[in-house]
């Protein structure tokens, strides 16, 4: 729920969508992404792709941003399977056919160097991205994404729900009590008072469409999950992790930087980033990029 001038006057100035099919079947619908692209896409400029978490859509996580990154890139910005205008018949719902899908995108709008962002469910899609196209990736930026988290993890206590299940609930609240506990989640300053049918209505734009495919790509997460089967990425990557996260524990963050990437690609160092995870909003500098 972007504000309605933003959508109506600055999206129109630089972007405008497109839908290609993906051509991974032979049914009527197929695989479609919608994608928020440049106008003109301006060959002297660098390309960013920027990939949402899974309580968004495209333009719900970065709308707002957008304004930082145009004048310097040429950004794409896509709505991830399941999520805004992006559907499929396919029966996969790994985040590594995510990122087939997002890749075949990429190459349908002939880019053939980019950057990428991953916020939460966006990192783990921008890390097979990586890991299946590195010649096409030159960098990229994890948010808060623990793609290095395991099935024995939940079973160990390193997450604050037992199981998925749970999570699933949380994560695709259907009431207004549990989009308020998605909410005590999410921010490290939560609002005290939300009118419930603010949240109600938040539901019903949000949260209403695809539950249960979105619940399949939750479960698909941590399927036999185990941290010594995913491969290192070999890009220069930067790690960016909220300390007080408590969806992906920034233990989870630490784990990727030192078991998955080179650690010559990193600097220690405080950032001005909001400490929760939701939105990516700065507030105080109680983040940590690893």
């Amino acid at each position: 729920m972007q504000p309605y001038g933003f959508h109506r006057l600055v999206l129109p100035a630089f972007f405008r969508q497109r839908r290609p099919s993906l051509g991974f079947n032979q049914s009527s619908d197929g695989t479609i992404m919608n994608c928020w692209v440049p106008k003109s896409h301006k060959p002297y400029k660098p390309t960013l792709l920027l990939l949402h978490g899974f309580g968004a859509n495209a333009m719900w996580q970065y709308g707002e941003h957008l304004r930082h990154f145009t004048p310097h890139f040429n950004v794409y910005v896509p709505d991830l399977l399941f999520f805004g205008h992006s559907y499929t018949s396919c029966v996969e719902r790994s985040e590594s056919f995510q990122a087939q899908c997002v890749i075949r995108l990429m190459e349908a709008h002939g880019v053939g160097k980019m950057s990428i962002v991953g916020i939460s469910y966006g990192g783990f899609v921008a890390y097979n991205v990586a890991l299946q196209c590195p010649g096409m990736v030159e960098r990229v930026a994890l948010c808060c994404a623990g793609v290095c988290l395991e099935a024995k993890d939940m079973e160990e206590g390193l997450f604050r729900v037992s199981n998925l299940d749970e999570a699933a609930s949380i994560l695709l609240p259907q009431t207004p009590e549990k989009l308020k506990e998605l909410m005590r989640y999410s921010f490290f300053k939560p609002a005290k008072t939300v009118p419930s049918f603010f949240l109600t209505d938040f539901i019903h734009v949000m949260c209403t469409d695809y539950v249960e495919e979105k619940r399949d790509l939750i479960r698909a997460i941590l399927m036999e999950r185990k941290m010594f089967n995913l491969p290192k990425i070999t890009q220069p990557t930067l790690i960016i992790w909220g300390q007080q996260d408590q969806i992906f524990p920034v233990e989870l963050g630490y784990r990727l930087k030192r078991e998955k990437c080179s650690t010559g690609d990193y600097q220690e160092r405080r950032t001005c980033c909001e400490p929760g995870k939701a939105q990516g909003v700065c507030e105080a500098p109680e983040s940590l990029l690893l």
